[in-house]
């Protein structure tokens, strides 16, 4: 006895295969870092764990639409498809999706305000701000212009834009800095520098508050926090998936 067998199994089947197909040709197109201006097949099997004949094939299928191209030594490079996506993305990103969300986390997870500040020439400006939830704190608004050689915040920007001598090396080598009652006598703060593409120094994110709530032990026990929401941040600006 026979049974009726539709085909929208096969159309599953179909479909199935069709988006793993996809995704394999996105593995190969996110195997390429912002250094490499071409890769092997070798290396492009490495990085993505897919057999070279599956690497050659969806390379050449890629290639058919301008995504990636082959050069004449046989490696490969992003085609100009490729990098009219990255213009796109480039062209409608809006950088309060990515930066206030971070410091909402970042303003939870520590109970102060987060603040992200960009430099304009001689001073840092406040360009995105979430007030902590305590009824006692550090008030800025955004759009505010404050000195760059005074606060954690500006430190940073002229640390990690090369400034020479100290504090600044020692910002460089700490990867963060902490200041109590340098711009205000009343406010202390703990900053990190935030990156972009081509690991371009974007600005700076920094909690802040009362310096009789946070004391030096106080900001101490942040540092992890701020520069895993730094390290977050940065990768969102680069246009990377955030790990949650």
């Amino acid at each position: 006895m026979f049974r009726h067998m539709d085909n929208s199994e096969d159309k599953d089947s179909a479909a199935e295969e069709g988006v793993v197909a996809v995704r394999r040709a996105m593995r190969i197109l996110g195997a390429f870092g912002i250094q490499d201006s071409a890769l092997s097949l070798a290396e492009l099997s490495r990085r993505t764990g897919f057999h070279r004949s599956t690497v050659l094939r969806l390379a050449r299928t890629l290639a058919m639409d301008d995504y990636l191209a082959q050069r004449t030594d046989g490696t490969w490079r992003l085609a100009k498809a490729a990098g009219w996506l990255g213009a796109c993305y480039q062209a409608t990103f809006n950088v309060h999706d990515i930066v206030e969300p971070v410091l909402r986390e970042l303003s939870i997870s520590t109970g102060e305000s987060a603040t992200f500040y960009v430099r304009e020439g001689n001073q840092r400006i406040c360009v995105a701000r979430v007030e902590g939830p305590r009824s006692i704190r550090h008030h800025v608004r955004v759009g505010a212009a404050l000195p760059l050689h005074l606060g954690s915040p500006g430190r940073v920007l002229l640390a990690f834009a090369g400034e020479a001598g100290e504090p600044y090396e020692s910002v460089r080598r700490a990867g963060y800095m902490m200041s109590l009652g340098e711009r205000d006598a009343e406010v202390s703060s703990i900053a990190a520098p935030v990156y972009g593409i081509n690991w371009t120094l974007m600005g700076a994110m920094c909690i802040s508050g009362p310096i009789s709530r946070l004391g030096e032990a106080v900001l101490m026990s942040h540092k992890e926090t701020i520069l895993a929401a730094a390290s977050r941040l940065s990768r969102g600006m680069m246009g990377a998936r955030q790990a949650r």
